[in-house]
C-alpha cells in the first residue's frame, strides 16, 4: 500500500492494511498467530493507557489521546479481521450493531420521547438496557466478573439501583458507612477474619457513596493513588536534596515533610 502524503487514510484503507496483516503468505507472522483470546490483554491494556492519556498528559492531551484512541480502534479492527476470515461477522457489523443500539437506546433522540432531565435519562437508559438483557435469573446477571472490583460493584449497585434496592437520598448512605466504620472497629483486635469481611462491607459502602456522588469509584482511586505517589515523591525528593532517606528519618519528620507537600498544592 503506498503512502499518502496529502490526503488523509480512510476507514477503508485501515481494513486493508489489517487485512494484509494477517495475510497467511505475505502477512506479519505475529499478526497473523493472534486469536481473539490472545488479543483480549492487549485490549485492556489499551483502553487503560487511553484513560492515562485523557487523565495525566494536560500539556499534549489532543496527540497523547488521538494515538490511543488509534491503538484502541486497532483492536476492533483485528477483532472483526479475524471474525471475517471465520465468515462469522465483518467490520461493517460491529458498526450496524453499534448504529441500532445508540437508536434504541436513546428514543429521547431518534423517537418521540423529549426527556431532558439526566436523571429520568438514567432511568429510561436503565429500563432499555433491562430489556435488552432479556429474561435472566436475576438482575446481576451478564456483570463481567473480570473488570475492576470497583467497579463490579458500582454496576451491580446500580443494576439494584434500576429496580428500586437503594437508599433514598445520601444522608443514609452516610449512615451505612459510619454503620460499617463502627462494625470493623468491633472485631478489629480480635478477630482478622471477620475485620477483612467488615472492611469489605466498608469499601462496598464507599463506592455506594460515589455512586450517589455521581462519580467513578475507580477514577476516585486512581486520582488518590495519583495524589499519593505525587506527594510521597515530593517528600523523597526533600530528604534527597539533604542528602537523606525516609530509612533514616523519625515518623514526625516525615509527618512534617508530607504536610509541606499537601500546603503546596
Amino acid at each position: 500500500m503506498s503512502s499518502k502524503t496529502l490526503e488523509k487514510y480512510q476507514l477503508s484503507d485501515l481494513l486493508g492494511v489489517m487485512s494484509a496483516l494477517r495475510d497467511k503468505d505475505k502477512g506479519c507472522a505475529w499478526s497473523i498467530e493472534q486469536t481473539w483470546q490472545s488479543l483480549t490483554e492487549h485490549t485492556i491494556e489499551e483502553a487503560y493507557e487511553l484513560v492515562d492519556a485523557i487523565e495525566n498528559h494536560a500539556t499534549d492531551a489532543v496527540d497523547a489521546v488521538k494515538y490511543e484512541l488509534a491503538d484502541l480502534l486497532n483492536q476492533v479492527v483485528f477483532y472483526a479481521q479475524i471474525a471475517k476470515e471465520q465468515a462469522l461477522f465483518d467490520f461493517k457489523d460491529i458498526v450496524d450493531a453499534l448504529t441500532q443500539k445508540l437508536i434504541v437506546r436513546h428514543p429521547d433522540v431518534f423517537a418521540k420521547g423529549n426527556i431532558k432531565d439526566v436523571e429520568a435519562l438514567e432511568r429510561q437508559w436503565l429500563d432499555i438496557k433491562r430489556r435488552e438483557r432479556g429474561k435472566l435469573n436475576s438482575e446481576l446477571d451478564g456483570i463481567a466478573l473480570n473488570l475492576p472490583a470497583l467497579t463490579i460493584a458500582k454496576k451491580m449497585q446500580t443494576r439494584a439501583s434500576g429496580v428500586g434496592f437503594d437508599w433514598q437520598n445520601i444522608e443514609d448512605v452516610f449512615t451505612k458507612l459510619e454503620s460499617e466504620v463502627s462494625e470493623l472497629k468491633e472485631v478489629l483486635l480480635h478477630d482478622q477474619e471477620k475485620a477483612q469481611e467488615e472492611l469489605g462491607d466498608l469499601l462496598f459502602s464507599c463506592v455506594n457513596l460515589a455512586r450517589h456522588l455521581k462519580a467513578d469509584p475507580e477514577a476516585l482511586m486512581r486520582q488518590a493513588n495519583q495524589k499519593f505517589a505525587r506527594r510521597f515523591r515530593g517528600v523523597e525528593a526533600a530528604l534527597k536534596s539533604q542528602d537523606r532517606s525516609m530509612l533514616e528519618t523519625d515518623a514526625d519528620e516525615l509527618s512534617r515533610l508530607w504536610g509541606l507537600q499537601k500546603q503546596a498544592e
